[in-house]
């Protein structure tokens, strides 16, 4: 049976409004937003019908919930079947994915449907991702082979609000480069903005569309490419004061209670390690977003649009690393501070200590020789 409703619902209410975030993805309100969209329905997330009306969450495991996985685990996807899609708040069943016992489970919520099989590959795919935010999403499942409908992968309305100033900026200079010979288009960067930053095709970005070249067959990919950039050079400029605080507060932190000199020297190894890796993925990162910003630059000063067209048009693997990279660094940088709130204490006790920071380690991965040095490269290329 899946589990009964648990304090999660308490907060399900405020996700009624919301889409898709780095954490959630909420197919519930997508579904009673998208009612009337038959390519909505034609392609759905999952073939169960009962799967398309669930929220899916990126999970922080409590002590206890990890024991239900036959490996250590820090976060699981969780999927919520409501009891009411209209009305979250009344809560609903759930289970982990990949915990013991999840397929028998997950048979019995999606109900008497058709290709099991995918829908169960789907929640696996679903599991491999550091973050659900629908850009990463999107490209993960394209690449797996699942058709899915792109109105399953919207921005959520607070988001999309938060994005309008930063974008308007980012792009000022291209706006005035493609409407320069429309009357009054260049003054009405905010909407122009709006317009891109939408699910749908807005013909106000033709002019756009001629600047950067793209036929209408590619404009669609090429678009959503170039929103998947905004929004990680818009998130990642949002999280650096935080990101900052976590490389400057990992040293100050203090143990709280007694500590054995060999646990202290491990503590202290696990700090420089997580540092390490926590200095190369943000220069991978960075690198990633120092090319854009290059072959933009080339775009608005030498007005030299195919290599931005086909830079948009051939960086998938750029910006699956990039979308997983900005996932991890996201999630290290929001839960640190999550853990040890400003204006309080900057301690722990030495289990609770390293529990958040082989948490950390292990979402950034094992490490290669051959991998540091690439990154390394990398970086220096950038």
């Amino acid at each position: 049976m899946g589990k009964a409703s648990d304090r999660t619902f308490r907060s399900l209410r405020g996700l009624e409004k919301t889409a898709s975030t780095s954490r959630v993805l909420n197919l519930a309100a997508l579904a009673i937003r998208n009612a009337d969209n038959p390519e909505h329905q034609k392609n759905p997330f999952f073939v169960a019908g009962t799967l398309n009306g669930a929220v899916i969450v990126r999970h922080r495991l409590r002590d206890q919930e990890r024991e239900s996985f036959d490996r250590l685990r820090y976060t699981a996807i969780k999927l919520i079947i409501p009891f009411e899609r209209s009305d979250l708040g009344l809560g609903g069943r759930s289970l982990f994915v990949s915990e013991r016992g999840w397929l028998d489970t997950f048979e019995e919520l999606r109900g008497e449907a058709p290709e099991l099989p995918r829908d169960i590959a789907v929640l696996e795919a679903i599991d491999e991702l550091p973050s659900l935010d629908p850009f990463l999403l999107r490209e993960h499942m394209k690449r797996r082979g699942f058709d899915i409908s792109p109105s399953h992968f919207e921005i959520s309305a607070p988001d999309l609000a938060r994005m309008q100033r930063f974008v308007g900026a980012e792009i000022s200079k291209l706006i005035e480069l493609a409407y320069r010979d429309t009357d009054g288009m260049e003054g009405n960067i905010a909407r122009l903005v709006e317009a891109l930053l939408s699910a749908k095709t807005d013909d106000r970005l033709e002019p756009l569309r001629l600047t950067l070249r793209l036929e209408k067959e590619n404009y669609k990919e090429g678009i959503f490419a170039w929103k998947g950039f905004l929004y990680y050079k818009w998130v990642l400029n949002s999280l650096w004061a935080n990101l900052r605080d976590v490389f400057a507060e990992l040293g100050r932190v203090r143990v709280v209670g007694p500590i054995d000199t060999e646990t202290a020297a491990e503590l202290e190894a696990t700090k420089v390690r997580l540092r390490q890796k926590m200095e190369r993925q943000v220069k991978t990162v960075m690198n990633h977003l120092n090319t854009y910003d290059e072959v933009f630059a080339q775009l608005t000063t030498e007005g030299n649009a195919v290599a931005f067209r086909d830079f948009l048009l051939k960086s998938p693997d750029m910006f699956l690393s990039l979308g997983e990279g900005c996932g991890l660094v996201s999630h290290i940088a929001t839960f640190w501070r999550y853990q040890f709130p400003r204006g309080r204490p900057l301690a722990a006790n030495v289990i609770q200590l390293m529990d958040v920071l082989q948490d950390f380690e292990a979402s950034l991965g094992v490490e290669t020789p051959e991998s540091i040095a690439d990154a390394e490269r990398a970086a220096q290329m950038g």
